[in-house]
C-alpha cells in the first residue's frame, strides 16, 4: 500500500513538472544558460562523506540537467567545471576532479551522440593531464557534426586571465598591422575571447547560496540575468532548473533601454 502511495505521488509530481515544462516552451527560452556548479564539498560534509563523494554526485546532476536542457531546446549549456584557482585545492581532490571528465564522458558519450549534443570546451589546456584532455578531445571529435545542444565545459578557465590574454593578442595584431585602433570594438574584442563562437549567456545560475561570479565569464555576463539558488549542486534537479527559467521568463530584458524598447534577441 505504501509503495502504491509513493508511486502515485511520484507520478503526480512528474505530471506537474511536465506541465511546467510545456508552459516554459510557450515563452521565450534562454538560448544560452551558464551554471556555476557550487556546493559539492558542502553536500558531502553534511553527510560525513569525503569531498570527492560530492563531486561524484555532482557529475550525475550534470547528466540530468543536460538532458532537460536538450529537451527544452536550449542552444548552449556552459558548465563551470574547474577554475584556474581550483589548482589550490588538495592534490588528491584535484586529481579526482581531473578523472571526472573521463568517467562522465566514458558513460554518457553514447547518449550525447544519440541526442545530437555537441561537446565543446573553453579553458587552458597546458596544465590539464593527458587523460583529461584525451577524454574531452574524444567527445569533441565524436560529436563535432551534431547540431543540437552545445554542452560547453569551462575547464581550467579563468575570466580575468582570458581578458588579459585577449588584450595582449589585440596589441599583437595591431603591431602586425592586422588591426587599427578603429577596429577595436566590443564585437571585435569578443572575437578574442574563448567563447567567441558562442552568444553571450542569457541566464546564469549559481547554486549553493553563494552570490558572486568567481572569475567566470566577466565580460560575457554584462547583460545576463542572474539566478542564485540555495540548493547545493548535487541536489539541483530538473524542477530547480525549471524554476530558474520561470524566473528568467518573468523578467524584462532591456539591455540598457526602456521597457518599451527592450527586444529579446
Amino acid at each position: 500500500m505504501i509503495n502504491k502511495l509513493k508511486f502515485w505521488k511520484t507520478s503526480k509530481e512528474n505530471d506537474a513538472l511536465e506541465e511546467r515544462i510545456n508552459a516554459l516552451k510557450e515563452l521565450p527560452m534562454p538560448k544560452h544558460v551558464a551554471i556555476i556548479m557550487d556546493g559539492n564539498g558542502r553536500w558531502a560534509k553534511k553527510r560525513a562523506l569525503p569531498r570527492v563523494a560530492g563531486h561524484h554526485e555532482g557529475m550525475k546532476r550534470v547528466r540530468r540537467i543536460t538532458r532537460l536542457a536538450s529537451k527544452l531546446g536550449i542552444e548552449v549549456l556552459t558548465l563551470y567545471a574547474f577554475s584556474t584557482e581550483n589548482w589550490k585545492r588538495p592534490k588528491s581532490e584535484v586529481d579526482y576532479l581531473m578523472k571526472l571528465p573521463g568517467e562522465f564522458l566514458g558513460t554518457f558519450l553514447p547518449e550525447l551522440k544519440e541526442e545530437n549534443v555537441r561537446v565543446q570546451m573553453m579553458g587552458y589546456k597546458d596544465k590539464l593531464p593527458k587523460h583529461t584532455l584525451g577524454a574531452v578531445g574524444k567527445a569533441i571529435t565524436e560529436t563535432e557534426h551534431n547540431n543540437g545542444l552545445i554542452l560547453n565545459f569551462a575547464l581550467n578557465y579563468g575570466s580575468r586571465d582570458e581578458i588579459v590574454r585577449a588584450v595582449k593578442n589585440i596589441v599583437h595584431d595591431v603591431k602586425k598591422g592586422k588591426l587599427t585602433e578603429k577596429d577595436i570594438t566590443e564585437a571585435n574584442f569578443s572575437n578574442y575571447l574563448m567563447s567567441h563562437s558562442l552568444r553571450d549567456p542569457d541566464l546564469l545560475i549559481r547554486t549553493s547560496g553563494e552570490i558572486r561570479l568567481s572569475n567566470f565569464m566577466l565580460w560575457q555576463l554584462a547583460y545576463t540575468e542572474f539566478f542564485f539558488s540555495d540548493v547545493l549542486w548535487p541536489d539541483f534537479n530538473e524542477e530547480n532548473l525549471v524554476e530558474a527559467i520561470e524566473v528568467y521568463q518573468q523578467r524584462s530584458r532591456r539591455y540598457g533601454g526602456l521597457k518599451s524598447e527592450g527586444v529579446e534577441e
